[in-house]
């Protein structure tokens, strides 16, 4: 049996198909679904140098891998690779060869620091640790019976404050996408952005296709956008995409009272599980969220290889 690896035909609806089931086995907490596939690689920008790449055995799509450079990064150099192998069929040599295939690109549009979320197994860490890559943060997945569980009692917000949601933004978004510019800064990360490209945010976060503008709830004060809860739906799945709240709004609960109003709108409408991930230091956001009754199901720890 011949294992290769190439790009993935974005125009074929079984080829984009098979990439989105395969991510769902290896990591069935994240929302895939073909659109948001197809989506994510039309509409990144063209200076990240990103492709999507299968890994084919037989005809069948066993691998996968999602690669670029950190374009809005004032460092240049930096780059990513994320590879996702079927449960089924490790030790085939898809994951090794998607790698190499990845690096080699990566090398040659210049890129010098290779990051990577690797699951966290035995198996996955040596893999990672034979290709060079060392070990740095880890990141918890979590999950929510949005069905069975009871969720905390929705409080009304405090003086001042009101509660919408991104669908009420529908003809002028640019507010949001400023509070996620500053939510985004701080949040925990190996490499700093520049969030400043409004046009790119358009295309890449508000018309993405799992966004849900009903469920994405928005904290507002003074009229303007001071902390959300963004959600991600695919049917009956809801994810939580970010939570956070601007600098000077901090320290009044508003992160919880978002993501508290969204399940709940979440569960009024018919989803039936929820998903959430928050890096392991990220202690505010992992209290909320076990206050809101999520457990860890899954972990991934992010790896980096220097080049040259």
């Amino acid at each position: 049996m011949t294992v290769l690896v190439r790009d993935l035909r974005s125009d074929d609806p079984a080829d984009v198909a098979a990439f989105a089931h395969v991510r769902h086995l290896a990591v069935p907490f994240i929302l895939w679904t073909p659109e948001a596939v197809v989506h994510r690689l039309v509409h990144t920008p063209p200076d990240a140098r990103s492709r999507s790449l299968v890994a084919e055995e037989d005809g069948e799509v066993i691998g996968t891998a999602q690669i670029g450079l950190v374009h809005d990064s004032p460092e240049p150099g930096q780059a990513y690779l994320n590879v996702y192998v079927h449960p089924d069929r490790f030790r085939r040599g898809a994951g090794g060869l998607l790698v190499r295939t990845a690096e080699e690109y990566l090398t040659g549009e210049g890129a010098t620091k290779l990051y990577s979320w690797v699951l966290d197994g035995p198996a996955n860490l040596a893999f990672a640790g034979r290709h060079g890559y060392r070990r740095r943060r880890s990141a918890h997945f979590l999950r929510l019976d949005l069905a069975g569980a009871g969720l905390p009692e929705l409080r009304t917000p405090p003086p001042g404050v009101e509660l919408r949601t991104a669908a009420d933004f529908a003809d002028d978004p640019r507010p949001l996408f400023e509070l996620d510019a500053e939510t985004v800064a701080d949040e925990p990360s190996d490499v700093d952005v520049e969030f400043t490209d409004y046009e790119a945010w358009l295309a890449d976060t508000w018309r993405n296709p799992l966004l849900n503008r009903d469920l994405t709830t928005v904290a507002v004060v003074d009229g303007r956008p001071a902390a959300f809860s963004v959600a991600y739906t695919d049917g009956t799945r809801y994810a939580t995409a970010m939570t956070g709240t601007v600098r000077a709004q901090r320290g009044r609960g508003l992160a919880k009272l978002t993501k508290t109003a969204s399940l709940h709108r979440a569960r009024a409408a018919g989803c039936t599980v929820a998903f959430t991930g928050n890096d392991a230091d990220n202690g505010p956001m992992l209290a909320i969220n076990k206050w809101l009754g999520y457990e860890v199901c899954g972990t991934e720890v992010r790896h980096v290889r220097e080049l040259g």
